[in-house]
Protein backbone atom coordinates (compact mmCIF):
# COMPACT_ATOMS: atom_id res chain seq x y z
CA UNK A 1 0.00 0.00 0.00
CA UNK A 2 1.42 3.37 -1.04
CA UNK A 3 1.90 5.81 1.83
CA UNK A 4 0.73 9.42 1.78
CA UNK A 5 3.69 11.81 1.74
CA UNK A 6 2.09 14.08 4.31
CA UNK A 7 1.58 11.21 6.74
CA UNK A 8 5.19 10.23 6.14
CA UNK A 9 6.58 13.66 6.99
CA UNK A 10 4.27 14.03 9.99
CA UNK A 11 6.64 11.90 12.05
CA UNK A 12 9.66 13.77 13.49
CA UNK A 13 11.96 10.76 13.07
CA UNK A 14 11.14 10.51 9.38
CA UNK A 15 11.73 14.24 8.96
CA UNK A 16 15.11 13.80 10.66
CA UNK A 17 15.94 10.92 8.31
CA UNK A 18 15.07 13.12 5.32
CA UNK A 19 17.32 15.85 6.67
CA UNK A 20 20.21 13.44 7.12
CA UNK A 21 19.99 11.91 3.66
CA UNK A 22 19.49 15.30 2.04
CA UNK A 23 23.11 15.95 2.97
CA UNK A 24 24.45 12.58 1.82
CA UNK A 25 23.24 9.10 0.96
CA UNK A 26 23.31 6.77 3.95
CA UNK A 27 22.87 3.09 4.66
CA UNK A 28 20.22 1.86 7.09
CA UNK A 29 22.95 1.11 9.65
CA UNK A 30 24.43 4.58 9.34
CA UNK A 31 20.96 6.06 9.80
CA UNK A 32 20.23 3.84 12.81
CA UNK A 33 23.39 5.10 14.51
CA UNK A 34 21.89 8.60 14.51
CA UNK A 35 18.84 7.63 16.58
CA UNK A 36 18.16 6.22 20.02
CA UNK A 37 16.07 3.34 18.69
CA UNK A 38 16.56 -0.11 17.25
CA UNK A 39 17.74 -0.73 13.72
CA UNK A 40 14.36 -2.39 13.07
CA UNK A 41 12.48 0.73 14.16
CA UNK A 42 14.58 2.90 11.85
CA UNK A 43 13.97 0.39 9.05
CA UNK A 44 10.22 0.80 9.48
CA UNK A 45 10.61 4.57 9.07
CA UNK A 46 12.78 4.02 6.00
CA UNK A 47 10.14 1.69 4.57
CA UNK A 48 7.42 4.35 4.92
CA UNK A 49 9.62 6.99 3.26
CA UNK A 50 10.54 4.58 0.47
CA UNK A 51 6.93 3.52 -0.13
CA UNK A 52 5.84 7.11 -0.64
CA UNK A 53 8.89 7.68 -2.85
CA UNK A 54 10.44 10.42 -0.74
CA UNK A 55 13.66 8.41 -0.76
CA UNK A 56 15.30 6.16 -3.34
CA UNK A 57 17.37 3.07 -2.69
CA UNK A 58 20.61 2.41 -4.55
CA UNK A 59 22.46 -0.88 -4.28
CA UNK A 60 26.23 -0.56 -4.07
CA UNK A 61 27.85 -3.92 -3.55
CA UNK A 62 26.32 -5.42 -0.43
CA UNK A 63 25.07 -2.09 0.89
CA UNK A 64 21.90 -0.18 0.15
CA UNK A 65 22.22 3.59 0.18
CA UNK A 66 19.19 5.82 0.54
CA UNK A 67 19.00 9.12 -1.31
CA UNK A 68 16.49 11.94 -1.10
CA UNK A 69 14.07 12.08 -4.02
CA UNK A 70 13.88 15.82 -4.79
CA UNK A 71 11.10 15.38 -7.37
CA UNK A 72 8.78 13.95 -4.74
CA UNK A 73 9.75 16.71 -2.31
CA UNK A 74 8.50 19.17 -4.94
CA UNK A 75 4.97 17.83 -4.36
CA UNK A 76 5.21 19.09 -0.79
CA UNK A 77 6.62 22.41 -1.98
CA UNK A 78 3.81 22.87 -4.52
CA UNK A 79 1.22 22.22 -1.83
CA UNK A 80 2.89 24.73 0.50
CA UNK A 81 3.14 27.33 -2.30
CA UNK A 82 -0.58 28.05 -2.10
CA UNK A 83 -0.13 29.04 1.55
CA UNK A 84 2.91 31.16 0.78
CA UNK A 85 0.78 33.24 -1.57
CA UNK A 86 -1.86 33.75 1.13
CA UNK A 87 0.81 34.70 3.67
CA UNK A 88 2.41 37.17 1.28
CA UNK A 89 -0.92 38.91 0.71
CA UNK A 90 -1.56 39.07 4.45
CA UNK A 91 1.93 40.41 5.19
CA UNK A 92 1.56 43.02 2.46
CA UNK A 93 -1.76 44.09 3.97
CA UNK A 94 -0.14 44.29 7.40
CA UNK A 95 2.67 46.41 5.94
CA UNK A 96 0.06 48.78 4.51
CA UNK A 97 -1.73 49.06 7.86
CA UNK A 98 1.52 49.71 9.72
CA UNK A 99 2.59 52.32 7.16
CA UNK A 100 -0.76 54.10 7.50
CA UNK A 101 -0.47 54.09 11.29
CA UNK A 102 3.07 55.42 11.11
CA UNK A 103 2.00 58.21 8.73
CA UNK A 104 -0.94 59.14 10.98
CA UNK A 105 1.40 59.61 13.97
CA UNK A 106 3.48 62.17 12.04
Amino acid sequence: MKQDIFQAIADPTRRAILTLIAIQALTPNALAEQFDMTRQAVSKHIKVLHECELIKAEQSGREIYYHLNPQKMQEIDHWLAQFRKIWEVQFNQLDDVLSNLKNQKK
